[in-house]
C-alpha cells in the first residue's frame, strides 16, 4: 500500500490507465473478430451487401486501432502490423477468386 500522498495518487492513476488500456485492447480484439467473421461469411456467399458489410468492418476495426495508436495503448508498430493482418485477409480472398 502508498505511504505518501503522492504514491497513492500514482496508484489511482495506474489503475485508471489499466483500466483505459484494457478497453481499448478489448475493443480492438472485438471488432478484429467480428471483421474476419464477416470476411468468412463473404467467403461462402461473395454479393454486395455483404462485401459492403466487410468494408464497414474494416473501417471500425482501423478506426479502432488507430484511436488506440493515438492513446498510446499500442505502439504504432504494433497497430500497423494489426492493420496489415486484417487487410491481408481479404486480400488473399481477392486473389483467389
Amino acid at each position: 500500500m502508498a505511504n505518501t500522498k503522492s504514491a497513492l495518487k500514482r496508484a489511482e492513476i495506474a489503475e485508471r490507465n489499466r483500466l483505459r488500456n484494457k478497453s481499448y485492447k478489448s475493443a480492438v480484439k472485438t471488432l478484429s473478430k467480428k471483421y474476419l467473421n464477416a470476411v468468412e461469411v463473404y467467403k461462402t456467399n461473395p454479393t454486395p451487401e455483404l462485401e459492403q458489410e466487410v468494408q464497414l468492418r474494416l473501417s471500425e476495426a482501423y478506426s479502432k486501432i488507430d484511436k488506440a495508436i493515438k492513446r498510446g495503448v499500442l505502439h504504432p508498430n504494433n497497430g500497423a502490423r494489426k492493420k496489415s493482418k486484417l487487410a491481408h485477409r481479404l486480400k488473399q480472398f481477392a486473389q483467389a477468386s
